[in-house]
This record gives structure tokens, C-alpha cells and sequence, in this order.
């Protein structure tokens, strides 16, 4: 495998010259210097930029895809930068439509395919679009192709692809950083930062994600700012959560959060109790489900943000629900006002979406009842929709080391046997096959006789 110096060596040919930020002078790397192809670029991007092209305006494909194109990877999307309004964008297209307020787009459709293309933006005016701690909070400042390349934040997504002549454009000195296998924010670190404090966690996605290494002073910057990520709406971290754990690079993403002590801001219950693990727990379980995850994306089979809610907060969940038992709560009822009380809590923070927090919450209400095989309970669990994601989970803690090897191995063999072999499992667990095993039957309630008929009856 070729190294990275050597990789990007070669697709760009040439060693050029640092872009004279004071003149304002990209690097321009010709057709004939990079191998991106059109055959590699999406038909609905090309289409997009065409369009533009023909139109008469300006058209570019940037950030990401140049960036991965250059690096040999297959891009996740095509994103295009163009010099026409969103309003003149739209016109163009019969699929398309205007979205966003603190920053305007146009989504131009295909199928499910969506390109999503921008209007080149200048810095903001800080007295009318930045607040009191330095964000962004309005971006619709339309610009020249240079300003929108240097308000960008980083250099590496600050490559363009002109469609007129099939050119690399380089205003920040992208490539370079490219060869050199940093990842640099753009202009002075803390401002950027300020600006728009989930760079930080961009930045650690590109290092997961790519294998580059964080410029010292963009390092720097995330020990110094971490703090700032309480000010982001949870909703938005949310959405940041899934690009950051759901995208095949989970373990090593989550290693790099809780080193630059983002989780810590992000998930602080299950940070709290992951500085004091003894024997290798929680730390092992949620370990082994992001390594999970990966595999399962690696193997394109579906993931669920449920599941992944469920191991990240699963300790404090256990935790609290322990603390209610010892103060004579029942299992189940404790595992329900503790797993409640968990999602409330973090919901300030990172905010879990219902369609989400409810399956969560069956995962880890499932816990205690999967212990209880006696009578029908084990038909009733195994009848349950979200018996598999439990049993699964179950499965998961065992593997963290956990003693629940025999029960994993029950509920295996009982999702694979006929229902008179189930149904001999569930009898041969007697009275010790948890949960009700000696509970004394319930008297039935004699009916009491209408008033009426005991009235007739004693005439």
C-alpha cells in the first residue's frame, strides 16, 4: 500500500508553490497534473455543474469529494459551489428547493440522489451575523470564489474542481497540507473555533476517517475550546453524533473524543463513570459495540442510532437503576424510572429523537425481563418486537464480561428450537428459572351475587 506522501505525490504531480495569500493568487493544478476524472464524478453532479456552466455562471465541485478524489477514496456525496444566488439556482432546476436560514442552499434531486449546491460566501459581518461568543448565527453573505474558499474551515475542503477547464483550484495551500497528511484549520484557531465550535468534532472525523493527523495549533484549539460544544443546540449534536459513530470509523472516532475530553461535553454521564471503570467496565462493553458497528457497515448491513444510544448510556442506566433497587424499588420498575431519568438528563445535551429513545428504552427494559424464563414470560419476550435488538444486547453485555454466558446460551437455543422443544426448556427451568418461581398463586376472587338475585333468593 502506497504511503500517504507517496499516494498524493502521485495523483498530483509537481511540487507547486505556496499560494501568496497577500496577492490573492491560487495554485491552479491543470488537467494533465491530478487524476480525478469525470468518470469518477457522479452523472447528477455533472449534470448540476453543467447546467450552471451552460447558464453562464460559475461551477465547481468542492470541499469533501475533490478531497477524497485526491486521496483515492469514494466520495459519500457530491457538493457544488457556484457563483449564481439560490434563488437563481432553483429556477434552473425542476427538482430543487431552497432550504436553510442561518445558511441558504438549494438540493437539487435525483431519485434519492440530492447535490446540494451553495452560493460562494464572504466572511461574516460580525456586527450583524456573529453573536456575543464569536458564532455564526447568519451566513448568507454572498461572495467572490477566493472569499468563499478562505472562509472555509479547513484547508483540505478548500479544493475546488472547475468543470470549464477540469482544473484544481488551491487558495489555502489544501494540497500541501494534503502531502504533509494535516488537517489545518483555516485563519486564526480560536476564532474558527468560536465560530462554529462543532469544527472540533469535523476535525476528529476527518483524523478517524482519512488517517491524517491534526495541525499542532488545530490541536491545540480543541484541548483549549472544548467547553464551547454546551452552547450547541442538541438537536444539531445529534445529527453530529450519527456522522461521528454510524459512518465506520466508531472505535477509533469515540478514542479521540474522550482524549480531546469532547465526550466528556457530549454524553458527561457516561464520561463520569467511564474515568472511574474498574476492570476494564463500562468501557469494554461500549468498546466492543462500536467495534461492532463497524463491522456491520463495513458489511453494509443495517444499523440502528437505538442500539447505539443503548450501549452509550447504558452504564449510567444500570448504574441508577442499582442505586433504586438497593432502596427497595423493584427490578423492572427500576430499570423503567432509571432509564427515563437517564434519557432526560441527556437529552440536554444530545438530544435522542422519540422514534429512537423508545426502542432504547425496550432494550434496556428487556434486560431484567430476559431473565425471567418461567411459564409464559419466555413467549411473551421472545414474542416481543424488539426481542432481537435486546437478545442482542444481552449477547453484548455478556461479551463485556458480565456472567450471563448460561442465559445468552438459553435464549439462543430457544429462538432456534420447535415449540415443543421450547416449551421443555421452559418447563425443565422449574422453580429456579427466574423471576415468580415461588410466588404463591393468587386467590380468585369469589363474584359477589346482584343485590337483586340475592333479594329473590330469600324470598
Amino acid at each position: 500500500m502506497l504511503s500517504l506522501n507517496k499516494l498524493i505525490n502521485k495523483l498530483v504531480k509537481g511540487k507547486k508553490a505556496q499560494p501568496d495569500v497577500q496577492s490573492g493568487e491560487p495554485v491552479i493544478v491543470p488537467r494533465s497534473e491530478h487524476t480525478i476524472s469525470r468518470k469518477q464524478i457522479s452523472q447528477n453532479a455533472l449534470n448540476v455543474l453543467y447546467t450552471l456552466k451552460d447558464a453562464g455562471y460559475e461551477a465547481y465541485l468542492v470541499g469533501g469529494c475533490v478531497r477524497d478524489l485526491l486521496l483515492g477514496h469514494e466520495p459519500k456525496d457530491f457538493d457544488v459551489a457556484t457563483n449564481a444566488l439560490p434563488e437563481q439556482v432553483d429556477k434552473l432546476f425542476r427538482r430543487s428547493r431552497l432550504i436553510g436560514r442561518r445558511f441558504k442552499l438549494v438540493h437539487v434531486r435525483f431519485g434519492r440522489d440530492v447535490i446540494e449546491v451553495a452560493t460562494f460566501r464572504a466572511p461574516p459581518e460580525a456586527s450583524n451575523h456573529v453573536d456575543d461568543q464569536g458564532r455564526i448565527m447568519q451566513d448568507n453573505v454572498y461572495g467572490t470564489l477566493e472569499q468563499d474558499a478562505w472562509r472555509r474551515d479547513f484547508t483540505v475542503n478548500a479544493l475546488y474542481y472547475n468543470i470549464r477547464d477540469f482544473s484544481i483550484v488551491d487558495y489555502t495551500s489544501g494540497i500541501d497540507d494534503l502531502n504533509a497528511g494535516l488537517i489545518r484549520l483555516i485563519g486564526d484557531v480560536e476564532t474558527r473555533y468560536r465560530e462554529d465550535p462543532v469544527r472540533m468534532l469535523r476535525a476528529l472525523r476527518f483524523v478517524a476517517k482519512l488517517g491524517l493527523k491534526l495541525d499542532d495549533d488545530t490541536e491545540a484549539g480543541i484541548f483549549n475550546h472544548a467547553g464551547l460544544l454546551a452552547d450547541i443546540p442538541p438537536a444539531r449534536l445529534f445529527d453530529e453524533t450519527l456522522k461521528l459513530y454510524l459512518t465506520g470509523n466508531a472505535a477509533v472516532t469515540h478514542e479521540l473524543l474522550c482524549h480531546y475530553h469532547l465526550f466528556d461535553e457530549m454524553y458527561p454521564q457516561t464520561a463520569a463513570l467511564l474515568h472511574q471503570e474498574q476492570d476494564g467496565y463500562p468501557r469494554t462493553l461500549l468498546m466492543k459495540a462500536l467495534e461492532n458497528t463497524d463491522r456491520r457497515i463495513d458489511a453494509n448491513k443495517p444499523v440502528t442510532p437505538a442500539f447505539l444510544f443503548a450501549a452509550l448510556l447504558w452504564e449510567p442506566v444500570r448504574q441508577r437503576a442499582q442505586l433504586l433497587m438497593e432502596n427497595g424499588m423493584p427490578e423492572i420498575p427500576a430499570m423503567q424510572r432509571a432509564s427515563s431519568e437517564v434519557i432526560g438528563d441527556q437529552i440536554q445535551r444530545v438530544s435522542l429523537p422519540k422514534r429512537f429513545s423508545l426502542v432504547t428504552r425496550d432494550i434496556w427494559n428487556m434486560q431484567p425481563r430476559l431473565t425471567k424464563r418461567q411459564g409464559k414470560r419466555a413467549f411473551k419476550s421472545l414474542l416481543h418486537p424488539k426481542f432481537r435488538a435486546a437478545y442482542d444486547f444481552l449477547a453484548l453485555r455478556s461479551e463485556a464480561g458480565e456472567p450471563l454466558e448460561e442465559l445468552v446460551d438459553w435464549w439462543t437455543r430457544f429462538q432456534d428450537v420447535s415449540a415443543t422443544e421450547q416449551q421443555t426448556m421452559v418447563n425443565s427451568l422449574g422453580d429456579g428459572g427466574g423471576g415468580g418461581g415461588n410466588r404463591k398463586p393468587r386467590r380468585r376472587r369469589r363474584r359477589r351475587k346482584p343485590a337483586a338475585r340475592q333479594q329473590n333468593k330469600g324470598e
